[in-house]
């Protein structure tokens, strides 16, 4: 599984799941359902928000064991 602190970083650059979609190039529900655990992203789309966020991939997703 990976936890994400996508929604974290968002709060910190006051930004909502709908710019951040528009940055990545993907739908406002892709980011929540991220958010939510719902959605694994793509290798390009985990380096995309990290970028945005200005940070490395392991910042922002970390693989846990269920």
């Amino acid at each position: 599984m990976i936890k994400t602190r996508i929604r974290e970083y968002r709060a910190r650059l006051g930004m909502s799941q709908e710019e951040l979609a528009l940055r990545v190039g993907v739908r406002r529900e892709t980011i929540g359902n991220l958010e939510k655990g719902k959605y694994n992203p793509s290798l390009v789309l985990a380096w995309n928000i990290a970028r945005v966020f200005g940070v490395t991939i392991e910042e922002i997703f970390e693989v846990t064991e269920e």
